[in-house]
């Protein structure tokens, strides 16, 4: 296994957390902003911000905008 693969093992579950810990700070947002929020809406919604956000970065990454990064 090469560096960046070991690396990738190493930090998987960090990011992971990181994109859960993001998702539940949003989830908060939309309770206290909401008084009638619908929990499972708000979390579908959410989870599509960060959907388009992934696939922005996909395009980015396939562009090559992070390739002397």
């Amino acid at each position: 296994m090469d560096a960046q693969h070991k690396e990738y093992e190493k930090m998987k579950n960090e990011i992971h957390k990181e994109i859960e810990l993001l998702f539940k700070a949003n989830m908060k947002i939309f309770d206290w902003d909401i008084p009638e929020n619908d929990d499972r809406e708000s979390a579908r919604l959410i989870i599509t911000a960060i959907e388009e956000a992934v696939d922005k970065l996909k395009r980015d990454v396939e562009a090559g905008k992070y390739d002397n990064y």
